[in-house]
């Protein structure tokens, strides 16, 4: 099949070289999916799982002439941003993305290693210009803390914080809980309909990538039609396929596996 006949998806966001994370990671969990992946890039990395080098971030002009090319030809049924580096990239961003888009917004603000991919002064573009937009809105345990102006330290936390990123104009907030200790590694969505919980299994290990393949699966899924709590589900079920399936990589840091998930449509 080619993109003129799959249901296809926009990502917005930087290039891993390491393959783990960003665009790459995008990239294989539509293709698993059976979604036609689309890509705006936004910064280049030199990365692997363990570090972040060095990153260089595009020209809002580029940014902006990608998102216009893709939309010109491509009907996109969904869109999502993962790095989005600093303020001339998401006024962009905003400038360039088409009226009433699907859109799920990854607030990715620092890598697993510590490197700062958003600008902190950044951070009022995005609340400001971008998640006022979005379907769904995937902060983690620290992105939510820096969105939501409060420390997340319990379930009932994640749902405070939950609803304040609501309050930022979102349709609907998935905190993540991979942050919290416990057994078992809890996900709640926050919507003007209440809280809705998704767990899972919390492995020995920890995961590059599993961030950005969680938010394009829920991409993928708000692009096959679904709403905000089934693609929640439908995403969980097959982050936690992928999270199992992680190949083994050097130390305790493992790559997500996307293509070897049930998902996989060839």
């Amino acid at each position: 099949m080619t993109g003129a006949q799959m249901i296809a998806a926009c990502s917005i966001a930087g290039s891993d070289s390491g393959g783990g994370a960003g665009i790459q990671a995008d990239l294989k969990t539509f293709t698993a999916l059976g979604i036609w992946g689309l890509t705006v890039i936004t910064a280049v990395t030199a990365q692997n799982t363990r570090e972040v080098r060095g990153t260089w971030v595009l020209p809002p002009d580029a940014v902006r002439a990608q998102i216009e090319t893709v939309a010109d030809e491509f009907r996109v049924e969904a869109w999502k941003t993962g790095m989005l580096a600093d303020g001339p990239v998401i006024r962009a961003v905003a400038e360039a993305l088409p009226e009433g888009a699907d859109l799920v917004i990854d607030p990715v603000m620092v890598s697993t290693s510590g490197h700062r991919l958003l600008r902190e002064d950044a951070v009022a573009d995005l609340t400001e210009l971008l998640i006022p937009r979005a379907a769904i809105v995937t902060p983690n345990i620290p992105e939510a803390e820096a969105l939501a102006g409060m420390r997340v330290a319990t379930v009932k936390d994640m749902a405070e914080a939950g609803r304040r990123i609501l309050d930022l104009g979102a349709r609907a907030v998935v905190v993540k809980g991979g942050h919290l200790p416990g057994g078992t590694a809890v996900d709640l969505l926050v919507d003007r309909d209440g809280v809705a919980e998704a767990s899972g299994k919390r492995y020995p290990y920890s995961v590059h990538g599993s961030g950005c393949c969680f938010s394009a699966a829920l991409t993928a899924h708000l692009a096959r039609g679904l709403d905000a709590r089934r693609a929640l589900i439908a995403a969980r079920e097959f982050i936690d396929t992928a999270i199992r399936e992680a190949a083994g990589g050097p130390g305790p840091t493992r790559i997500i596996n996307p293509g070897g998930t049930n998902g996989y449509r060839g």
